[in-house]
């Protein structure tokens, strides 16, 4: 009798059953992006080298700002030529430096299942950080708070295109500036199993989130696992100041990876045209590559930069111009050819609400740092305004396309291409594939199918409320919250972690203005 209730339950489920099971809403994070289609590479090789040898002769002539007396002390050890602030590189030690950055590495998760390669052909792609607004869940601009950082950690969690929670994905104006850093990082950590970025706001804050990593992780563990990400950013025209450098060495001597991030504004700190900026910038990463392994040898490092041109009507920066993709291809090739993972932005937008603008300047970078081969691809979520606000709405669409981009990224699959083929005879001429088994077998893996656009008719969509895309991702937000079950810590080290988070308060002031001391 039991055996007779089981068929007929099974039987009563059938295709449709299955299909609504392959149809459902899934949550799991996609693997680390491996790139299956061909790099665009718009320079030959002798330009690759004209561009190296411009940065090199930058390096050694003009040299590079370090402000910075332990960076000063340390390149003098090594034989560099320092006069006062300036760093004069020579270009073979410049090489020898960078020889030893490791080409790919794996960052580790909390859950080893999320653990993703960087590198080579292996990418992951990382939400917005910084942003001193939110657009919420209602679409209102307004400051964040520590429970809005917590929302987009969890939806960082949920969203399969995101490989990271990163750190401060808005600013939370509800805790003191100087102590924001411990919130933020055990935020990042307790609200995803994912990997994310630590904060380096000043050298001890980058202390404090390599104790935490160490809390989590485990001392020994960090020594040969890259966990998380430290971002250092120059100021473009070559210089390199106390804070960055401080919270680099913080970093690379824990051998954690950090982001050499030159921050250019093409026109303005560097010069009006594209190969001539892509020369400094690339002088300006090399000359922090090189330091991340005076620091220590073997540290892993990427080559990084924010890059925006500038307006000359307004002196606003912009998001997705033609030279802001011809720059992130070249800038593609110039990592491949010293062999270094680096990092770029993404889903830029300089909208002020999401509109059409914010989709075509996200969806112009997009494409152009999936077919330039970055490896960090940040900023992939939620950016708009020139990045004074992140947008919930505009996060999970974000994310929806970093899916879509990373299917389309990984190439072509053949993995069925003989099944496939053999279903034309069985449909034959003028027929439909529709109810084929193997369409219905394959229906959803085929073809993406994305949550968030609506393709159905004008009367349908009318019919059901004509809502528009920025209504129809909030109420997916709403969705993905309520469905949210938080990855738990284990209990020792969450105790640990907040007695850390406890101490460390105690022992810092809340005055905002003593935060570069801490």
């Amino acid at each position: 009798m039991i055996v007779e209730e089981r068929k007929t339950r099974s039987r009563s489920g059938g295709r449709s059953a299955r299909r609504a099971l392959r149809t459902a809403p899934k949550h799991d994070m996609l693997p680390g992006l491996t790139r299956g289609i061909p790099v665009c590479e718009v320079m030959d090789g002798a330009q690759v080298e004209r561009i190296d040898a411009a940065s090199m002769d930058i390096l050694e002539n003009v040299g590079v700002q370090f402000r910075d007396p332990i960076a000063l002390e340390d390149w003098t050890r090594i034989g560099a030529k320092v006069v006062g602030e300036l760093v004069y590189l020579d270009r073979g030690l410049v090489r020898e430096l960078i020889s030893t950055i490791p080409e790919t590495f794996t960052y580790h998760a909390r859950d080893p299942m999320k653990n993703v390669a960087l590198g080579g052909p292996h990418s992951i792609f990382v939400p917005m950080t910084g942003a001193p607004f939110l657009r919420d869940l209602d679409d209102v601009r307004r400051n964040p708070t520590l429970d809005d950082l917590a929302m987009f950690h969890k939806l960082s969690h949920m969203l399969p295109g995101l490989h990271s929670s990163a750190h401060h994905i808005v600013e939370p104006y509800d805790h003191p500036i100087s102590q924001r850093h411990l919130r933020i990082t055990y935020s990042s950590m307790k609200h995803s199993d994912k990997t994310f970025m630590g904060m380096t706001t000043s050298p001890k804050n980058a202390e404090d989130v390599m104790e935490m990593c160490a809390i989590l992780f485990g001392e020994d563990f960090l020594e040969d696992h890259p966990v998380t990400t430290g971002n250092c950013n120059g100021n473009s025209p070559l210089v390199w100041d106390e804070t960055m450098l401080g919270a680099m060495r913080a970093f690379c001597k824990r051998k954690q990876p950090v982001l050499c991030s030159p921050f250019v504004l093409g026109g303005a700190n560097t010069p009006a045209s594209v190969p001539a900026t892509v020369a400094q910038l690339n002088a300006e990463a090399l000359s922090a590559l090189a330091y991340s392994q005076v620091i220590r040898k073997g540290a892993p490092a990427i080559y990084g930069h924010y890059l925006s041109t500038v307006s000359m009507k307004s002196g606003a920066p912009m998001a997705g111009t033609p030279e802001i993709s011809l720059m992130n291809f070249m800038i593609g090739q110039m990592a491949r050819f010293y062999g270094i993972p680096w990092r770029t932005s993404n889903t830029l937008g300089g909208a002020k609400t999401f509109d059409a603008q914010a989709g075509y300047e996200s969806g112009t970078n997009l494409q152009s740092v999936i077919h330039a081969g970055a490896n960090y691809i940040w900023h992939s979520a939620g950016w708009n305004e020139a990045g004074m606000h992140c947008s919930t709405a505009k996060f999970v669409v974000d994310a929806e396309q970093c899916a879509m981009a990373h299917k389309m990224a990984r190439g072509v699959d053949w993995g069925d291409f003989d099944q496939a083929v053999a279903a034309v005879p069985d449909v034959g001429p003028g027929g439909h594939y529709l109810g084929h088994p193997h369409t219905q077998e394959n229906f959803q893996t085929a073809f993406f199918m994305p949550e968030l656009f609506d393709n159905n008719s004008i009367e349908q969509w009318v019919a059901e409320g004509s809502v528009e895309i920025t209504e129809r991702a909030l109420n997916y937000a709403r969705k993905l919250l309520s469905e949210y079950q938080e990855p738990k810590l284990d209990e020792a080290k969450d105790e640990a972690l907040l007695d850390y988070i406890a101490r460390r308060e105690r022992d810092i002031p809340a005055a905002d203005e003593l935060n570069q001391n801490y």
